[in-house]
């Protein structure tokens, strides 16, 4: 079928509409990337609406998580074909229906229509603005939200919010030492030479005290479906908040990914898209006692010395055999200084560890940490504080 020239056919134009929709929504896509959208589009026609589906996933669309807004926002842009002009205005068509379809909140921000210049904005809705000219009811109200139910520039904002929020941990002492006056063993070296300096006279015993260092972390976190919206926040929280602190950092779904690598990169930004190149198993599910399994084979130094706080952000819905993870908890217990469960299902209240995944890692578990919100998250700094300082189980 022949679609026309691109200077007069409609055809260009909605696919260019639809990719700017697709950026909106938080779709990484460039220029080539269209341009790939549209030849692929010249090349399987317009008879099945199933084809051109098809094809522009497969060109347009290179993360997993995009996966449903891309469907989604297809289904509404390419509903009926008098939808040229609307698509070039970036605007929901007008479908009568008794309940409208729920769709993500990336994809409704997506489909709204564009203000003109010097239009008021809608009283029902209310919009939040990527700058510093936020009302504080706006801020407070961001401050306890749940992640999960953000649209596209609230996460937006939320994710540059997470970096500025501090984790002030108490350090721990060393096992080596520095001149001090308080410290258990004598310091010969700095006595020998005050007697020197004195005559032969000792006025006091130098000592050397333990130096002080920062706490080791090791961080789980759990990339499934079920925590999609969580893993890319508290990557960014934790990256910005551990950096100059010793930090060990991996990923498990299905299999275990190594994220030290990523975590090594200064840049938030630059560290989430290593860490998404990396990540090969996001939302497949969540297989928690295979994957110790190959943090016990491949990676046990990092537990030298039982230092090691041990972070472990999941929801606990684990689909593995429930004995060979009490097993791989068991050792990681063992092996770390305290074991903390980062939960975001204690959004809920009255929420209980009723899954048998969720049971093993409460039993294992030092305590089961909020981190939902970004109150929470500012409120985690001191709840792990105060349990450091009790002695662990």
């Amino acid at each position: 079928m022949q679609l026309g020239d691109a200077r007069s056919g409609k055809l260009p134009d909605n696919v260019t509409g639809f990719g700017r929709a697709l950026r909106r929504a938080g779709v990484p896509l460039d220029s080539s990337r269209l341009a790939l959208a549209l030849r692929s589009a010249q090349l399987v026609g317009l008879e099945r609406r199933d084809d051109l589906h098809a094809a522009l996933r497969a060109v347009m669309v290179s993360r997993q998580q995009d996966l449903d807004v891309f469907d989604q926002l297809f289904q509404a842009f390419f509903r009926n074909p008098e939808l040229a002009q609307q698509l070039l205005a970036q605007m929901l068509p007008k479908v009568r229906e008794a309940q409208p379809p729920q769709r993500k909140a990336r994809v409704q921000e997506a489909l709204a229509p564009p203000r003109l210049p010097g239009q008021a904005p809608p009283r029902q809705e209310s919009q939040v603005q990527l700058d510093a000219a936020m009302t504080a009811s706006t801020l407070q109200r961001l401050r306890h939200a749940d992640f999960a139910g953000l649209n596209a520039s609230e996460y937006r904002l939320i994710e540059q919010l997470v970096r500025e929020v501090p984790l002030d941990l108490p350090p721990i002492t060393g096992r080596r030492t520095l001149p001090g006056r308080r410290g258990e063993r004598p310091h010969w070296a700095a006595a020998l030479r005050q007697i020197r300096q004195l005559d032969g006279e000792l006025l006091w015993l130098p000592r050397r005290e333990r130096r002080p260092q920062p706490l080791p972390l090791l961080v789980l976190v759990d990339v499934s479906g079920s925590m999609e919206r969580y893993a890319r926040l508290l990557l960014a929280f934790l990256h910005s908040a551990t950096r100059g602190r010793p930090c060990a950092a991996y990923a498990f779904g299905t299999r275990l990914t190594d994220l030290r690598p990523a975590f090594r990169l200064r840049d938030s930004d630059q560290m989430l898209a290593a860490a998404s190149a990396a990540i090969n198993d996001f939302a497949g599910g969540t297989r928690l006692g295979e994957s110790l399994a190959a943090l016990r084979q491949g990676h046990a130094r990092q537990f030298v010395g039982r230092r090691t706080v041990v972070l472990l952000i999941s929801d606990g819905l684990d689909t593995g055999e429930p004995e060979a993870l009490a097993s791989e908890m068991a050792w990681l217990k063992r092996h770390c200084r305290q074991l903390f469960w980062l939960n975001p299902l204690l959004r809920f209240d009255g929420y209980a560890p009723l899954a048998q995944g969720a049971m093993v890692l409460h039993r294992h578990a030092d305590a089961m940490l909020a981190v939902h919100n970004l109150s929470r998250l500012e409120d985690l700094a001191d709840a792990m504080a105060r349990l450091l300082q009790r002695r662990p189980r």
